[in-house]
């Protein structure tokens, strides 16, 4: 990259269905790393991304998609994914987020394109995350309108910058054509960083909402009792790719 002036491993995974299909949609997600691969995982947890995706599709409740996912900086990840500083992490000095979204849009989408069979334009492109990885898929997408028509976003860390993202949230006029939001309901070891967690979520349902977009468009999950985990953000992959890639009718 040279936007970010270093290398980043990057996971593709393409299901048979695609080789021989026409040009179709691309999932990328942040944190590569835990996604696929329980070697590589935090904890030996993965999403189980290629699992979940595979029976979807080999049940046609979602079409044949390739999925992309990108590798986070290690102790970049912090500064890499969020657009301002955490003050309850010492590691997120010095936020890169313009950056990321600009090796995300401008090098990683069209090396994909170009190699992989995926279609061109917002419809066919989503973009998600969870945690810090949520905010830098929510902050791409909000400052590259008509970029990515579907967005996924799991346990996203809205506190940051005192609610800087919601801030941001209400001047934009253009969202992606399906959202998903998950979270759960004991995402901390404290009470009050659980409330505030869902409650920022719904907030952001509220504004997002008020933007025009209908049950069709935006689904929001409050899972209770479900922790800040690989494991949690797992049980809901196969709900959110149903919800953004299955043939829903969008209002």
């Amino acid at each position: 990259s040279a936007v970010l002036g270093l290398s980043r491993r990057i996971t593709v995974w393409v299901p048979d269905e695609a080789r021989s299909a026409p040009r179709g949609p691309v999932l990328y997600l942040n944190d590569g790393q835990n996604l696929f691969e329980s070697a590589r995982a935090y904890m030996g947890v993965t999403w189980r991304v290629a699992e979940t995706a595979a029976w979807l599709i080999e049940r046609r409740l979602i079409p044949p998609l390739v999925i992309v996912g990108i590798d986070h900086g290690e102790l970049r990840r912090a500064r890499e994914y969020l657009p301002v500083e955490d003050d309850r992490n010492p590691h997120a000095r010095g936020p890169l987020a313009p950056e990321y979204a600009s090796f995300v849009t401008t090098e990683l989408m069209p090396f994909i394109e170009r190699e992989y069979p995926v279609a061109h334009g917002a419809s066919n492109a989503a973009f998600g995350g969870s945690s810090y990885g949520a905010v830098a898929a929510l902050f791409t997408a909000m400052e590259n309108p008509g970029v990515f028509g579907r967005l996924l976003l799991e346990s996203p860390s809205l506190y940051v910058g005192r609610g800087t993202l919601l801030r941001r949230a209400r001047r934009v006029r253009r969202w992606p054509q399906r959202v998903y939001l998950g979270v759960g309901t004991t995402e901390t070891g404290r009470d009050d960083w659980n409330r505030e967690t869902v409650s920022d979520v719904r907030r952001l349902e509220r504004i997002v909402r008020g933007s025009g977009l209908g049950e069709g468009r935006l689904r929001v999950t409050v899972e209770e009792g479900a922790s800040h985990s690989e494991g949690a953000w797992a049980g809901r992959f196969a709900q959110a790719l149903e919800f953004l890639f299955g043939t829903t009718r969008a209002s």
